[in-house]
């Protein structure tokens, strides 16, 4: 069908308020909004300001009274364990009003934090809606991190109690998690006043008794004693969740989303950018750590009426490179979304394709992708391996949503590889030069979107607003700054080309070189220190790590490198995926000291360099290449 997105985003210029009121209509309210912008509230403007809503209610409770109680909402599919879970929408809300009174019965309430460190499992689920329910904002923190990332979440956070798991399941091993909570509880000045602990039958663990709550003892009291506890109606501009994301000094920031905005942003996109319809199969392959998975694989499917699958494996090695075509098989999904590292590791075991052929994906009709920049080889052999659409899309955790994208609900535009396609309504992107110009179409530039940012984005960071200001706003008035470089072109396709800061992208997860850094840094041999992000044909992005040592240290140099990738995977966790370190006697720098990361980043991904004016010493990047090549790297 021919698109209307041309027509919908006009629409959407010409009137903002009037466009976002009548999205507006797609979710339930207790109150409705006094005003669908108020422009004087808040850090730059608050969305639906004065309704009253609860994001529960609309995900759950409201699917069961109007038709949906019988109808699976959740499909939890382990490869690790072979096991099938499916929760109808009914059973859903059974499980998250027993959940919300034993939350409650711990003094959870409107406002407080709870802080949610647990494997991709439907207990997962069920407390960050359970904590909406109650009108407490939960924090997800993905569960490989490590003890001290934790505990810098509980400081910031301050949450009143941690939900967790004795373990999650990683290929070929069990992962340990009560011991790294334990240690991030140790580590952190905020105490929460409990835990409530799933234990699994692959690993238990001991409990701290008097502190350590068993979840599914405690979950199941509350159902048998038939526990009913309504949704607390919240603002509309109250948090819904914290989000923490990695901050260029290494001191994590809390990305806030909204009740009210959030709701309608990602109720919208699910019909008009995903083309999906209510009681139709969603999967977003992504984790509930992520911004994607508190967006597609919780709120948004639910929200819209939609049946959610949330897989607990990898997309090669359970048992192989079939494992996606098994699920979209057999749950009959109709749309995946995940990231094109998914796709190079597929791609890499079965580069023919030729595992698709044994699958009936009669019912699958689009392919997203979105978290890092889908290569046009990925995409072609997408395309050419499943027969249908192969979507990029550009999003960031601070927005919640898509940015820019290729509208499925609309009617699809032209792809164009290496594009993640055009501005969604709420958005007006600018390329603008350094000193805050705009650049002409089809020139790089500082990728900016023009305030105030649509419903569903970050209204500030938590108890930051001012670090929000400097981190966001500040650079370019009356802009925020995305941290990407990019052009758009003359049919107004974006082209994200690098970020413009140190976060490097490891497999859709953005981590900071800063923080690592912080780590080697630690190590008692080295003087100085730089990570860098490489380009790496599985992930996207990897991290090198290169390292100076104190003069007089005689010890042997590999051993060394391996206790310091040591101390960052102890430090921030296997997700880092910090492998290497290259010892040298000295790192470039400008006259003013500055480490030049981006001309050793561009040698080591073999890109064009110049020699940057302000270098004190040109004769070092010529070490920096050696050192490079002989470990095979850049050249």
């Amino acid at each position: 069908m021919a698109s209307r997105y041309h027509e919908i985003y006009q629409s959407w210029q010409r009137d903002p308020e009037a466009f976002w009121a009548g999205a507006a209509q797609g979710i339930d309210w207790i109150k409705p909004f006094d005003k669908v912008l108020d422009t004087e509230a808040g850090v730059y403007g608050q969305w639906y300001a004065g309704g009253l809503c609860n994001t529960c209610w609309n995900a759950v409770d409201r699917h069961v009274e109007g038709g949906r109680a019988d109808q699976a909402a959740l499909i939890h599919d382990s490869a690790y364990t072979g096991v099938i879970q499916k929760f109808t929408y009914a059973e859903m809300k059974r499980e998250i009003v027993a959940l919300a009174s034993v939350l409650k019965n711990q003094g959870v309430g409107k406002g407080d934090r709870v802080v949610i460190y647990m494997p991709m499992v439907p207990e997962a689920v069920f407390a960050m809606l359970a904590c909406a329910r109650l009108g407490a904002i939960h924090s997800v923190v993905f569960g490989g991190f490590a003890s001290n990332e934790l505990a810098t979440r509980i400081d910031d956070a301050k949450p009143k109690l941690v939900i967790s798991a004795a373990c999650g399941l990683e290929p070929g091993r069990v992962l340990a998690y009560k011991p790294l909570l334990d240690g991030a509880i140790a580590l952190s000045r905020h105490k929460p006043d409990h835990c409530l602990i799933l234990q699994r039958e692959q690993l238990r663990c001991d409990m701290k008794e008097g502190y350590d709550i068993d979840f599914a003892d405690a979950v199941a009291r509350e159902r048998a004693a038939g526990a009913n506890v309504d949704c607390v109606p919240v603002l509309a501009t109250d948090p819904l969740y914290v989000l923490y994301t990695s901050g260029t000094t290494g001191q994590p920031k809390g990305v806030i989303h909204d009740n009210g905005g959030h709701m309608v942003a990602l109720k919208w996109s699910m019909e008009n950018e995903y083309g999906v319809k209510p009681g139709e199969v969603f999967w977003s392959a992504s984790d509930i750590g992520w911004a994607v998975g508190h967006s597609y694989i919780v709120y948004g499917p639910l929200l819209h009426g939609c049946t959610t699958v949330m897989f607990e494996g990898k997309p090669v090695g359970t048992p192989d490179a079939s494992a996606f075509w098994r699920v979209i098989s057999q749950h009959g999904v109709v749309a995946l979304f995940t990231a094109p590292t998914t796709f190079r590791a597929i791609k890499g075991q079965d580069p023919r394709g030729e595992l698709v052929a044994r699958f009936d994906l009669s019912t699958f009709r689009t392919l997203f992708l979105a978290g890092e920049r889908a290569d046009p080889e990925t995409i072609k052999w997408a395309e050419q391996s499943l027969k249908v659409p192969v979507i990029d899309n550009w999003w960031q955790t601070e927005t919640g949503s898509p940015i820019t994208h290729n509208p499925v609900g609309l009617g699809l535009l032209p792809v164009k590889y290496g594009s993640p396609g055009v501005p969604m309504p709420g958005y007006d992107i600018r390329v603008l030069d350094d000193a805050g110009h705009e650049v002409p179409r089809g020139t790089l530039g500082n990728v900016v979107l023009k305030l105030p940012l649509p419903p569903g984005c970050l209204p500030s960071l938590w108890n930051a607003d001012e670090r929000f200001r400097q981190a966001y706003l500040a650079e370019f008035p009356g802009y925020y700054k995305t941290a990407d470089a990019g052009i758009v072109d003359e049919d107004g396709y974006l082209f994200i080309m690098a970020r413009t800061d140190d976060i490097i992208n490891v497999a859709g997860h953005r981590l900071s070189t800063g923080a690592m850094e912080e780590v080697l840094a630690t190590h008692p041999d080295v003087a100085e220190c730089a990570v860098i992000g490489i380009a790496d044909e599985l992930k996207g992005q990897v991290p090198l790590g290169f390292v100076v040592l104190y003069a007089g240290v005689s010890r042997d140099t590999a051993l060394i490198e391996k206790e310091v990738v040591g101390l960052v995977r102890e430090k921030i966790g296997p997700v880092s995926a910090f492998k290497t370190v290259i010892t040298i006697k000295r790192l470039p720098k400008t006259r003013s000291g500055k480490i030049l990361r981006g001309t050793m980043q561009k040698i080591a991904d073999k890109e064009q360099w110049s020699m940057p004016a302000t270098i004190d010493d040109p004769a070092i990047l010529e070490e920096i290449g050696k050192a490079l090549a002989a470990r095979g790297i850049g050249v």
